[in-house]
């Protein structure tokens, strides 16, 4: 079990740079998340962990090897892809033994080490299927069996349960946190999906335009965002971001209330933006916003509403609690619940 270190890593395509001097600490047997949208870096960093992708320059440890220059074979990782690359022809047992195989490590042991991670997988009454007999989800489990077998120093997984359909995601979210508990290897996971990252990690890498945003555990980053970005990405839904300024005694945010809201702004700060999280506002009686819509999902309700000609905010409330479209409502918000952002610079203001 080895962790992981990134010193100022850099990646470009002849002038054009998309990993931008990134250092990280990953702990032996951590489970660390790289996580954000689409283009941000995060399935390119991690495949220059595994050495699908030459570093430009900086330098990648795993343990106290430097392999930055060396080849994936020589790295100690193992990495489950998007698609489970099975081959069709071969049963599960051939699949997960295959790369012990062709290392020329005896049966005796291929048999061993496939038929342990077979009882820790729970594919032992599959071992003799072909793919094809297989659900997605047991397909993406052979996947993660061939990379067990190699006994990796390191696992790295880029986007596992993309081609999974919801309720299998969670099925396998579940079986990728109980595999961790068990074996207790350092895994780095790639994931689009913020929930699957606060759900999963021990650490999450929030990344942006090859930029490390913030690190740090799942509720940290929730309850302590540093800037703009990490605050509207983390949290499902995202957290109400709507503009400010600053008035005598507190600010005033259009899109939540006429009247001032009190806090401390810092004096140089002229335009701010206001975060609050839709469980911490609260309906009351009044008329100030009119409802869009209700999403009644059976313990929690989510409520689409608005001033007028203000930016949509979103209520969450407890049980089935449904407000009919059209119908007027007034908010309450604890000042002790809200976040302030410089808006030039989206820098949080604490």
């Amino acid at each position: 079990m080895s962790g992981v270190t990134l010193k100022n890593v850099i990646k470009k395509y002849g002038a054009t740079q998309v990993i931008h001097g990134v250092d990280l600490e990953i702990e032996p047997g951590e489970f660390c998340v790289f996580v954000g949208p689409s283009g941000c870096g995060k399935s390119t960093l991690l495949r220059m962990i595994a050495g699908l992708e030459e570093t430009t320059s900086g330098e990648i440890r795993i343990g106290t090897r430097d392999v930055t220059r060396l080849d994936p074979a020589q790295r100690g990782v193992a990495m489950v892809f998007q698609t489970y690359a099975l081959y069709p022809h071969m049963s599960v047992a051939e699949n997960m033994g295959f790369g012990l195989k062709m290392n020329g490590h005896p049966r005796a042991e291929i048999r061993e080490k496939v038929a342990k991670a077979a009882d820790i997988l729970r594919l032992e009454e599959y071992l003799n299927r072909k793919p094809k007999a297989l659900s997605g989800g047991q397909r993406q489990r052979v996947a993660i069996g061939r990379a067990i077998v190699r006994g990796p120093e390191v696992f790295l997984f880029d986007e596992p349960l993309s081609n999974l359909d919801a309720e299998l995601r969670v099925e396998m979210r579940v079986e990728i946190a109980r595999l961790h508990r068990e074996i207790g290897a350092t895994m780095i996971y790639v994931t689009h999906d913020q929930v699957e990252a606060m759900t999963l990690a021990d650490k999450i890498v929030v990344l942006r335009g090859g930029k490390v945003e913030q690190v740090g555990a799942p509720l940290d980053l929730y309850r302590d965002p540093d800037n703009l970005f990490v605050a509207g990405f983390i949290g499902s839904p995202a957290m109400n971001l709507v503009s400010a300024r600053p008035a005598e005694g507190g600010i005033i945010a259009p899109a939540l209330f006429a009247d001032v809201i009190p806090c401390s702004v810092p004096g140089h700060v002229q335009d701010l933006v206001l975060g609050v999280r839709p469980q911490d506002l609260h309906i009351t009686s009044g008329d100030s916003h009119r409802v869009e819509m209700t999403e009644a999902l059976g313990g929690v309700s989510f409520i689409h509403c608005a001033r007028a000609n203000q930016p949509k905010l979103v209520i969450e409330t407890k049980g089935s609690h449904v407000e009919p479209s059209g119908a007027g409502i007034a908010l309450r918000l604890d000042p002790g619940a809200m976040f302030l952002f410089d808006k030039a610079t989206g820098h949080r203001l604490r």
